[in-house]
């Protein structure tokens, strides 16, 4: 089920709300069990058959995190060590077999010349953000103590329907002590405005502004797949549009989590914060899929070593998370590609600051030139690295690369030509050509990309405007490298009859948007 559908907006969000809290009157566990039930409901609608997997999976980890939580707790580490090992590797293998099974088949066959076969794997839904939750449970369990006593609570930390397709990834301290406190059981107006506000923020990010600029990025890719030469705009047009689509994509997704638990009263980690906006890499990996990026940094980064051995196996671990990262987004070697690219802008950030600090420059400190400069270039790098990301093989990608890097001519529209006399000419003598037709398309993406990258630039962002009200878990986050205009802007939501209207507005044009409704980007992985 899509949160961007009639059925979920009118139909299973109002009754799940309604009854968690009138059960709530009565049980507080009832409506634990209510809201895990309705939760597995909507991980089913998609696909009834992988109901069954998820559930048993819930099982295993939930026996194995007890039996840890045993193990620790009697003073046996080799055997809590044991269980997680067992543990853990089951998860893995579980996703490498579903997520990799048909990947790995393919390009064996096609190193030794094979044709072994196997059925086609469909992916279940939701499967790397459940899988990792669990595993961060069981490390958590393993080092801290955590422990969960009672299954329908594990359940619901594992299945609550804000998080369970596409994050964030959850940690068990941060959830159930919410869900273990009274008041979340009561009905609160303020949680009720806040929440719904930012649903709405969300929704009209996906189905309006990521839905409307994403058939030109799907042109260009199209384009590329196909083997037609790009010119420098269409590629860097195709490029930027899908820059945005994901950026509103993702961003909407995370906004409408965020809201629909906050109606329940629970506060989730935020995930995403104005990403566009970092300063150099690292920067943006603390701001783009936050939870991810905590997950990789907590049980693979540091599980390599780290930097605890040196800048060089530092590097290295670096370097390794992120192309393991770009795997874990999907089965192919251009995710492998953007990793590996990633990793590589990392391990130059890195070594970048190390060589200023050696020559006794502050790198906290910059000029508003240069930090404009750094953005610059920090989004440049990110809009090259979707691009491999966005291209389903690594011909179509570097057909996308060559237009953007004017191997296949400048082209403007026979319009800009006829219309410019002087200029017309001008730009014929720079080598510029005019294509015919096609204007409208051209103009209205550039439009498109104007538009949106000047609210992804410069508009604040929806944890900022809702600041007040404590939106998400570490709403305002202190490990960013913060510009002097960011979380201090003017816009801020407040509950009244203007910001009501605002918000009605942006919701109509939303619900009216819902006759085209899309998967979100981030649900195939």
């Amino acid at each position: 089920m899509l949160f961007n559908s009639y059925e979920f907006i009118f139909l299973f969000f109002p009754l799940t709300l309604l009854l968690f809290f009138v059960i709530g009157r009565r049980s507080h566990r009832g409506a634990a069990a209510w809201l895990t039930a309705a939760s597995v409901f909507f991980y089913g609608w998609w696909n009834p058959a992988y109901v069954g997997l998820l559930l048993a999976s819930i099982a295993f980890n939930y026996y194995f995190g007890t039996a840890i939580a045993q193990a620790v707790a009697a003073g046996m580490p080799g055997r809590a060590k044991a269980h997680l090992v067992v543990a853990v590797v089951a998860n893995l293998t579980l996703l490498a077999y579903y997520k990799y099974a048909n990947f790995f088949v393919a390009n064996l066959n096609e190193a030794i010349g094979s044709h072994l076969q196997i059925a086609t794997v469909m992916l279940p839904l939701g499967i790397s953000f459940f899988t990792f939750t669990q595993i961060a449970f069981l490390v958590d369990t393993y080092k801290d103590g955590v422990r969960e006593y009672r299954f329908v609570h594990y359940a619901l930390f594992v299945t609550y329907f804000p998080h369970l397709i596409a994050g964030p990834v959850l940690h068990h301290k941060e959830m159930m002590p919410q869900f273990g406190h009274p008041a979340t059981y009561r009905p609160h107006l303020e949680n009720l405005a806040v929440g719904l506000t930012i649903f709405t923020l969300g929704l009209f990010k996906k189905v309006v502004l990521a839905d409307g600029i994403a058939p030109h990025a799907n042109d260009a890719f199209g384009m590329a797949v196909d083997g037609e030469p790009l010119s420098l705009f269409v590629a860097w047009g195709g490029a930027l549009a899908y820059t945005l689509q994901l950026y509103f994509d993702f961003s909407g997704y995370s906004d409408m989590a965020i809201g629909l638990s906050r109606c329940f009263g629970i506060q989730l980690p935020l995930n995403f914060f104005s990403p566009y906006k970092a300063v150099n890499i690292s920067d943006f990996w603390r701001r783009w899929h936050m939870t991810l990026s905590r997950f990789l940094r907590d049980y693979l980064y540091i599980a390599l070593g780290g930097n605890r051995r040196g800048p060089g196996r530092r590097y290295l671990n670096l370097f390794t998370t992120m192309v393991l990262g770009g795997l874990w987004h999907g089965a192919g070697w251009t995710y492998v590609a953007w990793g590996a690219l990633h990793g590589l802008y990392l391990v130059v950030n890195h070594g970048w600051r190390t060589l200023r600090g050696l020559f006794g420059q502050d790198v906290s400190r910059s000029t508003v030139v240069g930090r404009a400069c750094a953005r610059t270039l920090t989004l440049l790098c990110v809009i090259v690295g979707w691009v491999f990301f966005r291209s389903p093989t690594f011909e179509s990608a570097l057909q996308m690369l060559e237009g953007m890097a004017g191997l296949n001519g400048i082209a403007l529209p026979a319009v800009v030509g006829s219309a410019g006399g002087a200029l017309g000419d001008a730009l014929l003598g720079m080598g510029i050509t005019f294509d015919l037709g096609g204007a409208r398309n051209f103009f209205e993406m550039y439009a498109w990309i104007l538009a949106l990258f000047g609210i992804a630039l410069f508009a604040p962002n929806t944890s900022e405007v809702v600041r007040r009200f404590r939106p998400a878990l570490d709403y305002i986050p202190r490990h960013i490298e913060l510009g002097p205009r960011e979380t201090r802007g003017r816009i801020a939501w407040r509950p009244t009859p203007r910001w009501a209207v605002f918000v009605a507005i942006l919701a109509a044009a939303s619900i009216l948007s819902l006759s085209r409704v899309s998967e979100f980007l981030y649900y195939q992985f």
